[in-house]
């Protein structure tokens, strides 16, 4: 048993993690792609829309990604994860099928007109189907972390006789405290994603010289974009989900933050450190001492609860990987902070279009907010361990039981081959996109 539920939750990980890979690109730079269509609007300057149609291309793309590596996922809720579907159906289905039946086809359905209507149905309606879109995609995203949402903080429920949960508010399911905080700091962290991407490519088209008037417009545009997403994520989007996650998982915060053992005055932030769970203690750490409570309480002396309050079997079952994931989320969104700091500091004193270490390290740093993002899907997931349904549903309880793992790791392999290839196919194409460039035309540098 323990065989078979590790093969089905390394399988499930496996396909949403290279699955959450485009839909974080897809929700932000949707953001952004209305943005330079409304700023085509206002001022009339082609460059604005040629822009528009370059990164439309790019969404296009990583939309299509995003469906291909989707429906899997689906496929699982229905082999590994049966007993799952079979005892909370009830309740997520009904948002899955919504995201599915509303918010999926809304943003599908006006995707073509927008690639390929806009002589037939004009700019200002280009701009109405670009904000249709737009919110397709982050009603999308907010139906699944609905769903997300009530696995963490189940409420409005019933557990019937035979165990099936039933919905009995359907109010408290989009009223769920846990939802909102969430949701923004997810498609805050989307936009990050987007920004550097955008900032990214842009900053290669200044370095290499090619196609600079929109390489200037591109890092002016990510860099506003990515200060202002980065800043939210943190605060206070981040900080609100910490607080949700001491009042409705103190377990689960302890772990994240390396408490081990209940600190009577204070909890000191552990800055650096290594778990060592056999010995209950954090290794060469760099602490800070009492900051933790004032951040999570506004009191420098609030004790905050260490694992050594609750009972062994109810601490998160991979204690390590949630400690390395949520500090390398929180890392890296200190970085991305200072980083956009500097940039927008060049971009006032008219210096960011020369300093090359800003834009060489905007270019290289265009993969880390996907790792950010990964990272803190790990920190939710592994934090909600050993529960699918959080207090109520245990992993264990929910997985296949005619699902051999032999028969989950030869689809697994399966999996890592296919979405190989497509990973490099996906490669080669935005390459070309990039490498074609948008419409060759030179922007006036004063309308930048």
């Amino acid at each position: 048993m323990e065989e078979m539920l590790f093969y089905d939750r390394m399988q499930f990980a496996f396909t949403i993690t290279f699955h959450y890979l485009f839909p974080q690109l897809t929700m932000g730079l949707s953001l952004i792609i209305v943005y330079f269509k409304w700023k085509y609007l206002k001022t009339k300057d082609d460059q604005y829309n040629h822009a528009t149609h370059f990164w439309m291309k790019i969404f296009a793309l990583n939309f299509a990604m995003g469906v291909v590596t989707g429906i899997p996922m689906e496929f699982q809720f229905g082999t590994n994860w049966a007993k799952f579907s079979e005892l909370t159906g009830g309740i997520i289905g009904q948002t899955l099928a919504m995201e599915g039946m509303f918010s999926f086809f809304l943003e599908s359905s006006f995707l073509g007109i927008f690639l390929f209507g806009e002589k037939i149905i004009g700019h200002k309606w280009h701009f109405v189907t670009g904000l249709l879109i737009m919110i397709g995609s982050w009603a999308s995203g907010y139906l699944i972390i609905a769903t997300h949402s009530w696995m963490q903080n189940p409420v409005g429920y019933e557990i019937l006789e035979n165990g099936r949960f039933v919905l009995t508010n359907f109010k408290a399911l989009f009223l769920n405290p846990w939802l909102w905080p969430s949701y923004l700091h997810n498609q805050a962290a989307s936009l990050v994603t987007s920004s550097f991407v955008v900032a990214g490519i842009g900053a290669f088209y200044i370095l290499s010289k090619k196609n600079v008037a929109f390489g200037r417009m591109f890092v002016k545009t990510g860099v506003i974009f990515g200060l202002i997403s980065s800043i939210i994520v943190a605060v206070p989007t981040g900080d609100l989900l910490a607080k949700n996650v001491v009042k409705y998982q103190p377990v689960t915060f302890a772990a994240m933050e390396g408490i081990f053992h209940t600190e009577k005055k204070g909890s000191e932030i552990v800055l650096i450190g290594q778990p060592d769970v056999k010995d209950k203690k954090l290794d060469n750490k760099i602490a800070v001492p009492n900051i933790l409570s004032f951040l999570t309480y506004g009191s420098w002396h609030e004790e905050i609860k260490g694992l050594d309050q609750f009972e062994e079997d109810l601490h998160p079952t991979n204690i390590s990987g949630l400690y390395y994931a949520y500090h390398i989320m929180v890392g890296l969104g200190t970085i991305f902070i200072g980083l956009m700091t500097l940039a927008l500091v060049q971009l006032f004193r008219k210096k960011l279009f020369e300093t090359k270490w800003i834009l060489w390290s905007l270019m290289f740093m265009m993969p880390f907010p996907y790792i950010a993002n990964t990272t803190g899907w790990y920190t939710a997931e592994l934090g909600r361990q050993p529960w699918l349904v959080y207090n109520l549903l245990r992993t264990s309880a929910g997985a296949s039981p005619t699902v051999s793992s032999g028969n989950t790791l030869f689809t697994l392999l399966g999996f890592i081959g296919l979405y190989l290839l497509l990973g490099m196919l996906f490669l080669l194409l935005i390459g070309k996109i990039i490498n074609k460039g948008p419409h060759n035309v030179e922007l006036n540098s004063e309308k930048i």
